[in-house]
């Protein structure tokens, strides 16, 4: 894998999804994140969220960053936070906007507030359908 390599996970089902996500894509970009290549959006089924939730949108972005880890986890939940996802948003329910650091810059943290590699990205079909599309090396 690519030592400047960043991998984020981007999903959401409340609101115009696509929009919400162009947004912080500008964002992201405004805080220094260098965009290199982005998925094709994926639709799926909420699973494991509150009954009758609306269907996810999930797409994988591919780029480089030059600060540390919890800098980008600071930005990205200051865009989620903007998008209308409250900071203390219960897990497994509807949101407007997630972004999980999958991978970032060949670093590893386990604490707390952040764990990269993200511990679930193996197992989760939403992540890698279009993680396959924009980095198929590291599969």
């Amino acid at each position: 894998m690519d030592e400047k390599m960043v991998i984020l996970s981007f999903g959401g089902n409340l609101g115009d999804v696509p929009q919400t996500f162009q947004n912080a894509l500008k964002g992201l970009e405004q805080a220094g994140f260098r965009i290199r290549k982005i998925s094709s959006a994926l639709r799926n089924p909420a699973v494991g969220c509150e009954p009758g939730a609306p269907d996810f949108w999930n797409w994988a972005v591919r780029g480089e960053w030059d600060g540390t880890p919890e800098e980008l986890l600071t930005v990205t939940q200051a865009l989620e936070v903007a998008a209308g996802r409250p900071h203390d948003h219960p897990h497994w329910h509807s949101r407007t906007m997630d972004i999980d650091i999958i991978f970032c810059n060949g670093e590893t943290r386990d604490t707390p507030a952040l764990t990269i590699p993200h511990p679930l990205w193996r197992t989760r079909e939403f992540v890698l359908i279009p993680l396959r599309e924009i980095a198929p090396e590291i599969l």
